[in-house]
């Protein structure tokens, strides 16, 4: 079995970061793979050490780092990926390859925070960083992370991750490996603790903020070997063609069915064990084994075929299958006009008095554990959509990347969005989300510098949809819907409109590739082993619920997660619970909220100590209201009471 040391790493400030390493077995000289997170290694994320331990078995030392001012590790995490994260990985990474067991070469991996980090440490281009796997990551900060989508704020995320990390970055550092000098450490960590969502919701623009830890400002700040691991049923997938295109280093790209959760365990599957395909890149780039995975075809991507996607839906119908480089030489737009659809009644043009809880059908569109996932069945927000239909189909029709559509649109008020979802629709009616995009039609023309619109006046925009791959199977039909909201995903605009689409200037445009693959050799990938401790929902209870309160005028969702974990082996009992619930005035969209909760408890022999915090956003028409308040205690007393209030203006949203 693989021995595991703990340890402090020394940065040049003074602050000290813990870390854990994993050994391989023997004697000899080894290449080091990092993972850094904010997830604290030693309890709330033990989990993943069955992981580790596999890898060190392949002849890796696997580095797990609490990142600064999280777990065991010094200092204050003042914001996600600030600065000075990549100057203490960079140290880290040096140091990693100083040891007296390394080659000198260091890998890096991880998913979505550590994916993001990975990313963002590659740029910085530390001599001895040789490769890299990011998994469930972006390239674009703003409008690819839970943050914005289309331009638009994201509102039912904000009732989950910033929520839960304002909780779990006021937890104390693990007391028996922190030593002498916990308690004031915990002390100095929640005094200093400000919530990442402040300076999320005062940057509703793409601007510097955002710019900086964004790959797509600068694809070429990247030489390490890069292998992207994705899923179309996540919400950081437009990353993955994209990057794969620009890139100008080593790259590999593989693209399954999944949600943001783990390959082997992930729901919608079918599931594979990634480890195998990370140790290959690594063996090739870190240890300079000639294993052949350079000279393969650079994408490996799982092709969905028709499927009644639900939540319930355990797996996708579809095969994997190579692709040679992106973007695919033999593609060619398939152009749908709006005009030669079965749609509205009449010429046109299609008129829509917007509604502010049009999407929950579509629920969100990045997703870790059940329930917050798959999409339904689309038919119950259409009737108040505008609905386009092509078909039934004669023979299947592929699309592969991004949909766009274009159109002439106009609204009733300055600030409005546009909603589009491509559907297919079987012979029983049933509606099956296949993608979705999102525009903020203030960020029309730059994202960098919105404008307001002239209501009445119609603007030609482009709305790229989502990146997918779909089989549509003969029989189906094609359907597009069109909204003024994608709720609960994004926050509904600020007042009542009405958009008015103009049909005869309008089509959507299908990424269909023309003839077979020029690979026909299908991709041999590990199956994935029966779900282990990683699957985290195990003994949880779940919560998923829309509620339409008719007499209030309120639509409104409701989320929770419950897990008490056992004591094992090291690893303390602890609790973790969150909980949530977003609405919107059915009659006024701008009137809309976001209530979050989170706590953790976790029993160390030394103390027990809890951290609670909550957090209200609301809006009107001008504002967002911000209230957040955390409680941390120790064996039961409360030690500190914390509040921020804060009005925030709406900015073109």
């Amino acid at each position: 079995m693989p021995s595991r040391e703990r340890l402090f790493i020394p940065i040049a400030d003074g602050v000290r970061l813990n870390a854990t390493l994993w050994f391989p077995d023997g004697d000899g000289s080894w290449p080091a793979v990092l993972e850094a997170l904010p997830y604290r290694k030693d309890d709330l994320t033990a989990s993943s050490r069955p992981e580790y331990a596999r890898l060190a078995e392949a002849g890796y030392v696997v580095c797990r780092v609490d990142l600064r001012g999280t777990g065991t590790s010094e200092g204050v995490a003042e914001d996600e990926y600030p600065a000075v994260e990549r100057s203490d990985m960079a140290t880290v990474i040096g140091w990693l390859a100083t040891r007296e067991w390394s080659t000198g070469a260091v890998g890096m991996y991880g998913t979505s925070y550590s994916g993001f980090n990975s990313i963002q440490v590659a740029m910085e281009r530390p001599p001895a960083l040789k490769a890299i796997v990011p998994i469930y990551a972006t390239d674009d900060r703003y409008g690819d992370d839970v943050h914005y989508f289309g331009g638009a704020l994201k509102q039912l995320d904000l009732v989950d991750y910033p929520t839960y990390m304002i909780a779990m970055n006021a937890l104390p550092p693990v007391p028996c490996i922190f030593g002498d000098g916990w308690r004031e450490e915990w002390e100095r960590r929640v005094e200093a603790t400000e919530p990442w969502l402040i300076a999320w919701l005062e940057h509703q623009r793409y601007d510097r903020y955002w710019k900086f830890g964004s790959l797509c400002e600068d694809y070429g700040a990247i030489e390490a070997a890069t292998m992207i691991v994705a899923g179309w049923a996540d919400g950081y997938t437009n990353n993955s063609l994209r990057a794969i295109e620009q890139l100008r280093c080593p790259k590999r790209l593989i693209l399954g069915p999944w949600a943001h959760s783990p390959t082997e365990t992930s729901v919608p599957g079918p599931n594979i064990d990634l480890v195998p395909e990370m140790v290959r890149w690594w063996d090739r780039w870190l240890k300079g084994i000639d294993n052949g995975v350079d000279r393969e075809p650079q994408i490996v991507l799982f092709a969905r075929r028709s499927t009644k996607i639900a939540a319930q839906t355990e797996e996708i119908r579809g095969e994997w299958r190579f692709e040679p480089t992106w973007p695919l030489e033999r593609t060619a737009p398939r152009v749908m006009e709006l005009a030669g659809a079965r749609g509205p009644h009449g010429q046109g043009p299609d008129e829509l008095a917007v509604s502010g809880d049009v999407g929950w059908t579509g629920w969100i569109s990045c997703a870790a554990y059940l329930p917050y996932g798959q999409p339904g069945d689309q038919r119950p927000d259409e009737p108040r959509s505008l609905v386009y239909d092509w078909g039934p189909l004669e023979e299947e029709l592929e699309i592969l990347g991004h949909p766009v559509l274009e159109v002439a649109v106009s609204s009733s008020a300055p600030i409005a969005c546009l909603s589009a979802k491509l559907c297919d629709v079987f012979p029983d009616g049933y509606s099956s989300l296949v993608t979705r995009g999102l525009l903020n039609l203030t960020h029309r023309d730059s994202r960098e510098e919105p404008s307001p619109l002239e209501p009445g006046l119609p603007y030609r925009v482009r709305l790229e949809l989502e990146v997918t791959s779909w089989i549509f199977e003969p029989g189906h039909r094609i359907r597009l819907d069109i909204a003024g909201t994608d709720w609960p995903n994004a926050w509904p605009p600020p007042e009542p409109l009405t958009l008015t689409v103009e049909r005869v200037r309008g089509a959507l445009l299908l990424p269909v590739p023309e003839g077979p693959p020029p690979v026909t050799e299908r991709p041999s990938l590990h199956a994935a082993s029966a779900p282990t401790p990683v699957d985290r929902r195990e003994g949880g209870d779940v919560t998923w619920r829309v509620e339409h309160d008719v007499l209030a005028g309120e639509t409104r969702a409701v989320v929770g997660l419950s897990i008490d974990h056992t004591a094992h082996e090291d690893t303390p009992a602890f609790v973790e619970r969150y909980a949530g619930t977003v609405g919107v005035s059915t009659g006024d969209p701008g009137r809309a909220w976001a209530d979050g909760g989170s706590r953790f408890e976790i029993r160390w022999p030394e103390a027990t100590a809890a951290s609670e915090a909550r957090t209200r956003i609301e809006s009107d028409r001008e504002r967002y209201l911000i209230e957040i308040e955390l409680r941390v205690s120790e064996d039961g007393k409360e030690r500190w009471a914390r509040r921020w209030s804060r009005a925030i203006p709406r900015d073109h949203q």
